[in-house]
């Protein structure tokens, strides 16, 4: 059990249920920050995978290659 120290006064009365709200308010208010946190992180790592697959799609192997299945296809076509 924890004691306080002599020096600190307890809250009562009116300071106590400010304190109360006070934590009230910032258990609340953390709770929608939280939310915004994971939209930030979300998107970050979206935009982290999207510059991955732009590198991979720009790459010379993959365009040859999707170069050779659209010629392919125009082939069977002709």
């Amino acid at each position: 059990m924890e004691t306080q120290p002599e020096n600190e006064e307890r809250p009562t009365g009116r300071r106590r249920s400010a304190l109360a709200q006070r934590w009230s308010d910032a258990r609340v208010a953390g709770e929608e920050g939280m939310s915004t946190a994971e939209y930030a992180v979300g998107t970050v790592a979206a935009c982290a995978f999207a510059a991955v697959l732009y590198q991979v799609v720009t790459g010379g192997s993959v365009v040859a290659a999707l170069g050779e299945l659209v010629q392919t296809a125009l082939a069977t076509l002709a």
